[in-house]
């Protein structure tokens, strides 16, 4: 799939900006995990060496926090066991997991385990950020369906997150 191959326009340098960058790249590696089969050390020395921040086949990529994205990549990689059966069964009824978009599942792999080990994170800073990335490789109602799948996971892991808000 050429789209996750795609390069953001560089935007600045600001940290959230870096961890968006960082978010989309993490969603760039895993895709190539699960399609190429690239070992994680691999990935990581590919993506930091020539992609992070750099120019690619004529594209600018946005610089990206490294340690982020390491977190990112490698959480998803070694919590995957845990992580499929809970956004498989937050996904509509007929839609394993195993049989989506593989750059959809490398979003909802990514958002999930960020809802799962980055409380330092508000869980609407998370699903709202890979909406974005949703957006950047998707035209359709992908962003609506990740939103959705996130915000669902959000509610069941975070519940307190969402207390005040709900009127709870």
């Amino acid at each position: 799939m050429a789209g996750a191959d795609k390069a953001m326009p560089v935007k600045g340098d600001r940290p959230a900006n870096q961890r968006g960058a960082a978010r989309l790249a993490a969603v760039q590696a895993l895709y190539q995990m699960d399609l190429g089969g690239a070992t994680l050390a691999d990935v990581l020395a590919e993506f930091e060496s020539f992609r992070l921040g750099k120019e690619v086949d004529g594209e600018q990529y946005r610089n990206a926090d490294p340690a982020f994205f390491r977190a990112i990549v490698s959480g998803v990689v070694h919590n995957q066991k845990t992580l499929d059966p809970v956004v498989h069964t937050t996904l509509a009824g007929g839609w394993p997991l195993a049989r989506i978009d593989v750059t959809l599942r490398a979003i909802l792999r990514a958002g999930a385990y960020e809802l799962t080990a980055r409380k330092d994170v508000p869980a609407r800073v998370v699903i709202a950020e890979y909406v974005d990335v949703a957006k950047a490789f998707f035209d359709d109602e992908v962003p609506a369906l990740v939103n959705a799948v996130l915000d669902a996971l959000a509610r069941s892991l975070r519940p307190q997150e969402f207390a005040a808000a709900d009127g709870l």
